[in-house]
């Protein structure tokens, strides 16, 4: 099952889902996107990417054209040891699985995430809401 498969699935309460690790993933990595005041958020997220020298491949993701792939290693990167390895924990799998599901999910994710090629502006609450991004992904797969 691939991680969008996953996110669908937990779309139409698929319940039974609660123990495959890539839904678990899935489910960090919301965590991760909407904790804005331990992780920064979405926006924390993009700089650190940008830190990594990855700014160009960041930034076709939020863009309106065509997003640049990344590696399982840039993904390491980029996140560093730490913020991967929670996420991998979270999941129960290891860094190099975790940062392999990241690398597949998170062009499309954060692509979704800034429609209009604009990150948005989340001074003004918490963060991004879980629902949020379900929803997106909900209406980018015509709720299959």
């Amino acid at each position: 099952m691939g991680l969008l498969d996953a996110a669908l699935g937990m779309l139409n309460g698929n319940q039974h889902q609660g123990n495959d690790p890539k839904a678990m993933l899935i489910q960090a990595a919301f965590g991760m996107l909407s904790n804005q005041q331990q992780d920064g958020g979405l926006q924390g997220l993009i700089g650190a990417f940008q830190n990594a020298g990855l700014g160009e491949v960041v930034s076709s993701w939020i863009g309106t054209g065509q997003n640049l792939p990344i590696s399982a290693t840039q993904i390491q990167q980029a996140l560093g040891d730490g913020q991967l390895a929670q996420l991998a924990e979270s999941a129960g799998i290891s860094h190099e699985d975790a940062a392999g599901h990241l690398a597949q999910m998170l062009p499309g994710l954060i692509d979704h995430l800034t429609p209009d090629g604009q990150v948005p502006d989340t001074s003004a609450n918490a963060g991004i809401n879980p629902a949020d991004i379900l929803q997106q992904l909900s209406s980018l797969f015509g709720n299959r």
